[in-house]
């Protein structure tokens, strides 16, 4: 799994459909709302994700972990 920052890990939730909707400090707070739910992902604005939370950002968001290779 390569190495990916904050900001680069929000990019790739965006394009799947989740939006930022607030950051507090060095957490970005991404959420993606479905028909009876909402799915709220907190990513932190890091250089470097370990690898983690970054796994558990991509357990939490549901996207299969290809789109983050």
């Amino acid at each position: 799994m390569r190495v990916l920052s904050g900001k680069e890990t929000c990019q790739i939730l965006e394009k799947n459909g989740f939006e930022q909707v607030r950051q507090r400090g060095s957490h970005i707070i991404i959420q993606k709302k479905l028909f009876e739910t909402t799915i709220t992902v907190p990513v932190p604005n890091h250089k470097e994700l370990r690898t983690g939370p970054l796994l558990s950002i991509i357990r939490q968001s549901g996207i299969p972990k290809s789109e983050f290779e």
